[in-house]
């Protein structure tokens, strides 16, 4: 049933990126420090979905503030139509999720690790380990809605202290939203302040606005 806008609250405001944090994945200290902020009201989350406009900003975002806090994390791209991560952070395109679900590839093949600099390094100990979409496919959801996509997403639940899933858009099947929203403890809609969704094809924990 689709939820209104008015029942999901607002959890986080992100200030607008400047000077050199306007590029997607550096992030500048009040970015990070309000997406530490976000972090913190996930609570005992061991894993987060995104939706929304503004997904992959928050999506990366929340990865590097719980890096830097020295928590061990995977950053998942699971918007499998329209993949961006590997283009966005400078990563090989393939193989990846895409792959790994075709059963292409192996799980250990998709793993890429990710140094962050500037205040995003912080006090991590680890990289963040990317798996990035792959090759695109027009009609994912059935890829997304498998019994391999949950065992790989439950091995990297129990392997990182936090797994961050990029979703697929709101306005995709929702059968693949739901499918990923029961392996995540939190799932948040993410959009530019002022273009928030009137409505949504799933249950939100909150919604965080941009800018």
């Amino acid at each position: 049933m689709l939820r209104r806008r008015k029942q999901t609250p607002v959890v986080a405001e992100i200030p607008a990126p400047n000077g050199a944090s306007a590029r997607l994945g550096a992030l500048g200290r009040a970015e990070l420090k309000a997406y530490a902020e976000l972090a913190q009201t996930l609570g005992e989350a061991r894993a987060v979905l995104l939706s929304g406009p503004a997904k992959s900003e928050v999506a990366l975002g929340i990865a590097a503030a719980a890096l830097a806090e020295g928590s061990r994390v995977a950053l998942l791209e699971c918007d499998l139509a329209a993949p961006t991560l590997a283009g966005t952070l400078g990563l090989s395109p393939a193989p990846g999720l895409h792959e790994h679900l075709s059963d292409s590839v192996a799980a250990a093949e998709i793993l890429q690790p990710l140094v962050l600099a500037g205040p995003a390094s912080g006090g991590a100990t680890d990289p963040l380990v990317c798996i990035v979409g792959g090759e695109a496919e027009l009609a994912p959801v059935a890829l997304l809605d498998s019994d391999r996509c949950d065992r790989a997403i439950e091995q990297l639940r129990r392997a990182y202290d936090l797994l961050v899933i990029d979703g697929p858009p709101l306005d995709e099947d929702p059968d693949a939203l739901l499918a990923l929203s029961e392996h995540a403890g939190a799932t948040l809609v993410c959009a530019e302040r002022g273009e928030t969704p009137k409505r949504l094809p799933i249950r939100a924990s909150g919604l965080v606005l941009l800018g």
